[in-house]
């Protein structure tokens, strides 16, 4: 069995200096729901990271790209380009990975807004 990139029962990608990842942590932390936190700017996703949280999420990355990040135009991505190319941008430039996501063991959400993360976990 392989081992997961993932480790532990809930992972969330947070960036503290966000008001939709504080939000998402007091969510989580108000319902004692135990998490670990990745700060991902910190700790940037590698590209199988990325590669398997997009199929946790089930989306392709476009969907969750920040496209106003100036990242975002100095990598030349726009609505055409490719999942690939996104996911190594994100990998480049962590800033271009929306926020907050929360990793379960076989799925993840992007919480947009905050409250979505319960779904997840309730």
């Amino acid at each position: 069995m392989a081992k997961s990139v993932f480790p532990g029962e809930l992972t969330l990608l947070h960036n503290p200096r966000c008001s939709k990842c504080r939000g998402a942590k007091t969510l989580l932390e108000a319902r004692d729901i135990e998490f670990q936190e990745r700060l991902y700017l910190d700790d940037p996703l590698t590209r199988d990271e990325l590669r398997e949280l997009a199929r946790r999420l089930g989306r392709p990355a476009r969907d969750w790209v920040r496209r106003g990040e100036a990242a975002y135009q100095e990598a030349k991505l726009d609505a055409d380009t490719g999942d690939d190319a996104i996911l190594e941008a994100m990998a480049g430039s962590p800033i271009l990975i929306e926020r907050p996501i929360l990793i379960a063991k076989d799925r993840a959400i992007v919480g947009r807004p905050p409250e979505l993360v319960l779904e997840l976990v309730g």
